[in-house]
């Protein structure tokens, strides 16, 4: 990976001070990359970049088409290049090689979608009621855009902003987690030869690596218009108080504690094989993981016996190993941090049906692995049960009637996602509409679509990613009313 991996006003760049970062592959804590580490000075100097490109107006002003054009080259460009930027992904990330194929497929549906949208995009006619008025909602792009992702999915999360960022006309500058900087390297490489192509002007896309200095510094800067930022909620709740001072437009994207409510009519060898890719997909490092598990209390006892039964045969390994069912954690710190909830939620009183160790395999014993865990006897008051663990850890509660299911499903700070399973329709459909979830899936978890919009309740953010109203976040809307036939109204004598 390039020692020079700042991209600023179109070119690539070491860090002004001279830092760097090693990156570790989760799977054997080998160095994977060393990649620039920016500061304060290198935000300000990409933020510039960003501002002057906008306020050129050169590319904001460029025909649609055109910029319709670069979501469509970089689109080709994941797809020509999937095999390398997958193996990337996997080192970067420790998931399986499979889940990193769908995530340069998902990535590349999302430019594309937005590609589509923008080219259709043209604003709207108000009908005022009166004659003699042509009145029109037109949607401009916000300005610079201060872009920060996580850890978990940087190569789709990146992407879930770039695409609706650029296809509105915005400029923006981006920053990736500290510990997964590489994909969005080579996706920049990749945009920036679009961009370049098109004939854009520089400084329209530019990209700073770093941890908390640099992305504090993105999101409090004064040139920022917009800051959209996904990971945790501390950390979510830090931008939103410093993009305060500027009164800048935020979107947040903080995680949840998802409910999967399973009832007694539920066909049970499909649920039972749903709660395990709920849960367990990605070493459950997934915001969206359904790591609630809440069961009818008719099926306790022969739904989790299965469930434990499959968990134990989970193949957990290197993600390049294509034997390997999940992959690792993101680092150690991240494992002992998981662990630490494990043995909390024993104390708790939560009875330990599997896992919750590390693999025996001599094979992994470098890698930042944990097996798949299953805690039974849980209830609403324990902390693993509040607190997202984004580890492979599931938790099992019991309920009696669907009120209950509803209650229990709400009784979280967060509101991003979850699921509810059974054959009566009737019955998906109340507890669908009482759920306080962004996203509720009806007998299945964790499908999303480009056109679909995601993002949650409470505590699990702000706004609103993917879909027309993924678009609606990187615009300004403009209301402009002409009078066709101007005359003086005499509204005051003299």
């Amino acid at each position: 990976m390039r020692p020079d991996s700042l991209l600023i006003d179109g070119s690539w760049r070491t860090a002004r001070a001279g830092g760097g970062r090693e990156i570790i592959d989760p799977c054997d804590a080998s160095v994977a990359a060393t990649v620039a580490e920016a500061d304060a000075g290198d935000v300000d100097a990409a933020v510039a970049a960003a501002k002057a490109a906008f306020r050129g107006g050169e590319w904001s002003g460029m025909p649609t088409a055109q910029r319709v054009a670069v979501l469509e080259a970089v689109a080709v460009a994941l797809q020509a290049n999937r095999d390398e930027i997958s193996h990337l992904e996997t080192r970067d990330t420790g998931k399986t090689l499979a889940e990193s194929e769908y995530d340069v497929d998902d990535s590349t549906a999302v430019y594309r979608y937005y590609a589509a949208l923008a080219a259709q995009d043209a604003g709207r006619v108000v009908d005022t009621g009166r004659a003699g008025v042509d009145s029109r909602i037109v949607y401009e792009p916000v300005g610079v855009c201060g872009l920060i992702t996580p850890w978990n999915y940087p190569l789709l999360q990146i992407s879930w902003k770039i695409a609706p960022a650029l296809a509105a006309g915005n400029t923006l500058v981006a920053k990736p987690s500290e510990l997964t900087p590489l994909t969005t390297i080579r996706l920049f490489e990749l945009l920036e030869t679009a961009l370049r192509e098109a004939g854009a002007p520089s400084g329209v896309a530019n990209l700073v690596l770093g941890g908390g200095v640099v992305g504090a510094a993105l999101a409090a800067h004064p040139d920022v218009d917009l800051v959209s930022f996904t990971g945790g909620a501390a950390s979510g709740k830090s931008v939103m108080t410093a993009a305060a001072s500027t009164v800048k437009k935020v979107a947040l994207e903080l995680g949840g504690k998802n409910p999967n409510i399973v009832f007694e009519d539920a066909d049970f060898e499909t649920a039972v094989d749903f709660a395990l890719t709920a849960a367990f997909l990605h070493s459950g490092q997934v915001c969206s993981a359904g790591s609630r598990l809440i069961l009818h209390r008719s099926l306790h006892e022969p739904f989790v016996a299965e469930l434990v039964r499959r968990a134990e045969l989970i193949r957990v390994g290197r993600g390049l190993d294509k034997e390997s069912e999940t992959g690792a954690l993101i680092s150690a710190a991240h494992r002992e941090k998981v662990e630490r909830y494990i043995a909390g939620a024993l104390a708790q009183g939560a009875a330990l049906r599997c896992g919750g160790v590390r693999p025996s395999d001599e094979q992994l014993q470098a890698g930042f692995f944990l097996r798949p865990t299953v805690l039974d006897d849980c209830h609403a008051g324990m902390t693993v049960v509040r607190e997202e663990v984004f580890g492979p850890v599931l938790t099992v509660e019991t309920f009696e009637t669907e009120d209950e299911a509803v209650e229990l499903a709400n009784d979280t700070p967060y509101g991003l996602a979850g699921a509810v399973w059974t054959t009566n329709e009737a019955r998906a459909a109340r507890v669908a509409g009482k759920l306080r979830l962004g996203t509720v899936w009806i007998n299945d978890y964790h499908p999303y679509v480009p056109q679909a919009e995601w993002g949650g309740y409470k505590q699990s953010g702000t706004g609103r990613e993917l879909g027309p109203s993924g678009l609606r976040e990187y615009q300004e809307t403009k209301h402009i009313w002409r009078t066709l036939d101007p005359k003086p109204q005499r509204w005051f004598s003299g």
